[in-house]
């Protein structure tokens, strides 16, 4: 790591200091409350900490100070495009978004007038780039978690896949759909689909439409988030039925592992698992005794890893300028993250990291099953 910071730092020294301003400014949306927050919160704690270790460093490769503009967007989109117009007015370079799609969206559609590179916490949605080349992903999108998480279903024998999604979030939407597509690829069959409303309190409809179904699915999948999947599961179980479920990286947080006996079994995508001696396993150990806290999903892991791409492209653009900044950032093959590496190059900026397949146990823990990359011969277009 030193001798790769070093490098970093020679690259920006060799571009001359005329091209690299007194300090980088970072803007970062982050939900305190609503439906983001348990995402924001987290992703948002591993960001500081990390960019903390790096000013008390010397800032981004050791060089470069960086002041960070933290407001809260309450998870609305609304009061996140006035909060971004606000950060863009008090000088920021750079701006890290909200972990969904939709307010990302509406984020660089603000920071597209000035070409500002704009980045997720852990938005997945792929079709959050299409707004400009300014923008990117952070977390592996979800036609990659879709494809990994179809092929670990095949595997197990998995023949009969029902849907249940929401239309009211690109997330929610597309991570059932960019299953369905890859699982069909992959000689399953998607027997049903059911819709829902976000924040919606009763399933019970849908428990029942599935009970119903001939033939009957021998997986339900859903990329459904809090509250919505823990009211889902608990109708689900609580009207008898023990159909494998299977989920989106949503479901990677402590609210959802302790819901008991309900998802014990319960399969989801995620971006990392801290084995130990491993990056991640280090940097857990790091946060807690500088915080008091122990990180207990990838959220935090993922935050850090948006302040090393930062800083490998801040030093592969040799430059603060934002257009500079965005090129660097898109153009990095195989970067060093904590979670994974992640590659830019070649992508719609999306980055492609491994996805990490885990299972929640009877004791409420998350369990490792596998770690690979989604195939390509199968990957569901966005």
């Amino acid at each position: 790591m030193k001798t790769k910071a070093i490098l970093m730092a020679s690259a920006i020294a060799a571009v001359g200091s005329a091209a690299i301003a007194d300090e980088y400014v970072i803007g970062v949306m982050s939900a305190q409350s609503g439906y983001l927050a348990p995402y924001d919160g987290p992703a948002y704690a591993g960001f500081q900490f990390c960019i903390d270790e790096m000013n008390a460093a010397g800032g981004l490769n050791g060089t470069l100070p960086v002041r960070l503009i933290v407001k809260d967007t309450r998870s609305d989109i609304a009061v996140g495009v006035q909060v971004v117009q606000e950060m863009i007015d008090d000088g920021a370079q750079f701006i890290v978004s909200s972990a969904d799609a939709d307010p990302t969206i509406a984020a660089a559609q603000i920071t597209a007038a000035d070409m500002i590179p704009t980045m997720t916490f852990a938005g997945t949605a792929p079709v959050l780039t299409q707004v400009g080349p300014h923008v990117f992903g952070s977390y592996p999108a979800d036609n990659q978690q879709a494809t990994v998480l179809a092929g670990y279903a095949r595997n197990a024998a998995f023949e009969n896949v029902w849907l249940v999604k929401s239309p009211d979030s690109a997330y929610t939407l597309g991570g059932p759909e960019y299953f369905g597509e890859a699982f069909s690829a992959l000689g399953g069959t998607v027997v049903g689909e059911s819709n829902y409303s976000l924040n919606q309190p009763d399933f019970s409809a849908i428990v029942t439409t599935i009970q119903n179904a001939d033939p009957a699915p021998d997986v339900i999948v859903t990329w459904a988030w809090e509250p919505d999947f823990p009211a889902f599961i608990r109708a689900l179980r609580g009207a008898g039925v023990e159909t494998q479920v299977m989920g989106g990286d949503v479901l990677d947080t402590p609210t959802v592992r302790g819901l008991g006996d309900v998802v014990t079994g319960v399969v989801h995508t995620s971006g990392g698992y801290p084995k130990e001696g491993s990056a991640y396993a280090d940097f857990i150990d790091r946060f807690a005794a500088a915080t008091g806290t122990t990180p207990d999903n990838n959220y935090y892991v993922n935050g850090c890893d948006i302040a090393q791409m930062i800083e490998q492209a801040v030093a592969a653009a040799g430059s603060t300028d934002p257009a500079a900044v965005t090129e660097a950032m898109a153009g990095i093959e195989n970067g060093e993250g904590i979670m994974s590496n992640f590659t830019f190059a070649g992508t719609d900026r999306m980055p492609l990291r491994d996805v990490v397949i885990a299972r929640i146990t009877a004791a409420g823990d998350k369990e490792f099953v596998l770690r690979e990359a989604a195939d390509p011969a199968i990957l569901p277009s966005p």
